[in-house]
């Protein structure tokens, strides 16, 4: 046999390694984003009933493995060459996907990637066999029935699982309040026994049906006394969270979240291992049933893969390799994190920095149901709109438990009890639910439900909706594209062209991780929470020290490319400014009314000079992005460039502010502002400066020395540096009295 294939083997076992850890970082959030973002436990405790529950699963799947196989196409309508061509075609598509989906923090259906990854390479290997013999139909070849059935699977479970989690959730809490500790204490047990009997139920029939862990005969037993089963259950854990509730101070909830999440896990693992090894698995055993042809004296070229029907028992030891592997990446993936940061962010209850901005779509889903809200307020009962209002009254500061979690311990059990029960239904009747689907539609129903939607954020968490809902279409349509053309390039480019998508893997991994790098920094920024007037006069003066320093760069870089007339470099430094800009105007709209709620009541001055602070560092950079904008779009519309006397005149201006901008550093890093006076003397320098060269432009233009666009560029810099100045030393002023304030000094 051609070494190649023992190469592939080697190469897909390498890519199944890789797609653990990205596909892990992606569904983590199914059964990670409840126990997160309630903050039910130590995230070490969190992550360890997850990898109990991931361990188990892996060690006992073994039943789906068949979907890789021949869930897709038909493997008798393929040779072993095309075969493992397929497969090699199916695991680099799927690494790059789910890395492209993991770096930009959005959650996706890994069953999706695989079904349609393997449908486009199955027919891109049809085609290609159809075309070279002049005969068949690609229809032959493919089952075009589990396409059409995971395609009604996103519908259902987008629909159900968003309708159930709103409906549960507002009975949720109209019973138990966000007050929920003195109701809870009488309806405590039932609802723990309710709870963890869906659990449970959905651990047994969905999570184990498919394994070796519990038989098939046992299974049908179960099944055939399902309700009597169910009905023992309930009542023994409601007595056994009776127990533990009233007797031994146990918080249930605390319990019902966990096991739901090792629940959640157990399955994810049980049955969608095969989204990750399953192709590698079917690749393994397509090259042991060649490796047998070979040593009977036949040959593989024309090998048909008829076998691969045949039912497989997976090896423990690679499904033991599988689990420890998703173990170590929901521990250490940073990407793992910001999918899952995703959901909790959309679902919290609160406002704060928002990822996505409003759309035409999202503000007329708004103001629809605001509509539709006023006339169900108008045919409702006063006082049962009294009631209803009351149960959902927010808790005030001093009655939160001060631990900054998104959603409450209510919301967490109704979001893992309800995603259990659907998924376990769903099975049951045979629909195609996908974990991610409910989970994530659950969560957003629930917290829709929980108005964590208010009229301050309602456009922003619907577009991020949107946006994932519109991520799983796409990735449907993306992964049966790209699947189809990187099969075509095997099939064609044979070992150049495994090499060459190999390097491109390697490349692209590469930037994907300089991207979300990237990304998390700046999202780290944005998670900054302020919790008193010490840790606001801190970061504030680092933060304006930055942003100082940067305002000093990007000022003398846009005059040097300007005078150079660097088209490049201008652009380059108009992203910074942009970027710059983006990161004033996010902290002057997310950050500061947080942040003067975590200020005690009485911190006013504090508080009045930080919104000062951050104001005028907004209006500067506006200023900054709006010259550099000016001066890159004047350059690359290649008009003249500035004359020497302009150069000189501008470069002396530039050389005052900045050497107030220097000074200004230097107060601030030896916390000693007594010189600000001098620097106020120094602002009349700059405002005198810049009268005298308005003038001399304006003599220059009426003895048409300069044209007009370079008189309005020339104009609009010293207006902006104008402007910059006087924003400046209000700036000085608000830093210094802020250090100064009576709040600051009295810590």
């Amino acid at each position: 046999m051609d070494s190649i294939y023992l190469i592939i083997v080697v190469v897909l076992l390498g890519l199944a390694t890789l797609d653990l850890v990205v596909g892990v970082s992606n569904d983590a959030v199914n059964f990670l984003n409840s126990s997160i973002g309630s903050k039910v436990a130590p995230m070490w405790v969190i992550l360890t009933v997850a990898s109990i529950g991931i361990l188990v699963g892996s060690l006992f799947s073994s039943g789906m493995m068949e979907v890789a196989r021949s869930g897709i196409f038909y493997p008798g309508k393929f040779t072993f060459p095309d075969i493992m061509m397929l497969f090699l075609a199916v695991m680099i598509t799927d690494v790059i996907l789910l890395d492209v989906f993991n770096t930009f923090g959005l959650p996706t259906s890994t069953t999706v990637s695989l079904v349609f990854e393997l449908l486009g390479a199955a027919v891109a290997v049809a085609l290609v066999n159809t075309w070279s013999a002049n005969t068949g139909n690609v229809i032959d070849y493919i089952n075009t029935g589990k396409a059409l059935t995971i395609i009604s699977g996103i519908l259902i479970s987008v629909v159900i699982a968003f309708t159930f989690g709103l409906i549960i959730m507002q009975f949720s809490r109209i019973i138990f309040s966000f007050k929920y500790k003195k109701s809870f204490l009488y309806l405590g047990a039932i609802w723990g026994g309710f709870a963890l009997t869906a659990i449970s139920y959905f651990a047994i029939f969905k999570g184990l049906k498919n394994t070796t862990l519990i038989s098939k005969d046992s299974l049908q037993l179960m099944q055939d006394n399902l309700s009597v089963i169910l009905l023992y259950t309930w009542g023994i854990l409601t007595v056994v969270m009776a127990v533990l509730q009233h007797i031994f101070k146990v918080n249930i909830l605390k319990i019902i979240i966990l096991c739901g999440t090792a629940a959640l896990a157990l399955s994810f693992a049980g049955n969608d291992l095969v989204n990750f090894i399953g192709v590698f698995m079917a690749g393994l055993g397509s090259f042991e049933i060649a490796s047998n042809v070979i040593a009977s004296g036949g040959t593989v070229e024309n090998l048909y893969m008829s076998k691969l029907s045949e039912p497989v028992s997976a090896d423990w030891r690679y499904l033991l390799g599988a689990g420890v592997i998703m173990i170590l990446a929901i521990w250490f993936s940073k990407k793992s994190k910001s999918v899952t940061m995703t959901e909790v962010n959309l679902a919290r209850q609160g406002e704060g920095f928002e990822r996505f901005s409003s759309t035409g779509a999202s503000r007329s889903l708004v103001r629809n149901v605001i509509n539709l809200n006023k006339i169900f307020e108008k045919i409702t009962p006063q006082f049962v709109v009294n009631f209803v209002e009351s149960r959902f009254k927010p808790l005030s500061n001093e009655e939160k438990d001060n631990n900054n979690a998104s959603f409450d311990l209510i919301r967490a059990s109704v979001n893992l009890t309800v995603s259990a029960l659907l998924i376990s239904l769903g099975t049951s009747l045979k629909l195609p639910l996908s974990t991610t689907y409910v989970t994530f539609m659950v969560a957003m129903g629930s917290s829709l439900a929980d108005r964590a939607w208010g009229r301050e954020s309602a456009v922003y968490r619907i577009t991020g909706v949107l946006t994932v809902i519109s991520g799983w279409f796409l990735t449907a349509f993306v992964a049966f594209t790209v699947a189809m053309l990187v099969a075509f390039a095997l099939m064609y480019g044979g070992i150049y062209a495994i090499v060459g998508l190999l390097l491109l893997v390697a490349l692209l991994f590469i930037q994907f991780m300089k991207v979300h790098k990237k990304r998390a920094k700046a999202e780290e920024a944005n998670d900054i929470f302020l919790n008193n007037e010490h840790d606001i006069v801190i970061n504030c003066t680092h933060e304006i020290e930055e942003s100082v320093e940067t305002t000093i760069e990007i000022y003398k870089k846009m005059l040097e490319g300007l005078f150079k007339e660097d088209r490049k470099g201008l652009m380059k430094l108009y992203k910074v400014a942009d970027d710059f800009h983006g990161k004033s105007k996010r902290r002057r709209a997310y950050e500061v009314l947080p942040t003067l709620q975590r200020l005690d009541y009485n911190a006013l001055d504090t508080g009045q000079y930080y919104v000062q602070a951050v104001d005028y560092f907004y209006e500067i950079s506006v200023s900054l992005r709006y010259m550099t904008e000016s001066s890159f779009n004047f350059i690359d519309d290649n008009h003249e460039g500035f004359g020497q006397d302009q150069i000189d005149d501008l470069t002396q201006l530039s050389n005052e502010l900045l050497s107030v901008y220097q000074d200004f550093i230097n107060m601030m890093r030896n916390n000693n502002y007594s010189d600000l006076a001098k620097i106020k003397e120094r602002r009349t320098v700059i405002l005198d400066l810049y009268s005298d060269l308005v003038k001399k432009q304006i003599k220059r233009t009426k003895e048409k020395e300069t044209g007009t666009r370079n008189s309005i560029l020339y104009l609009n810099i010293l207006n902006e540096t104008k402007a910059i100045a006087l924003k400046s030393i209000n700036l000085m002023r608000a830093q210094m009295n802020l250090y100064n304030s009576d709040d600051f000094k009295q810590i």
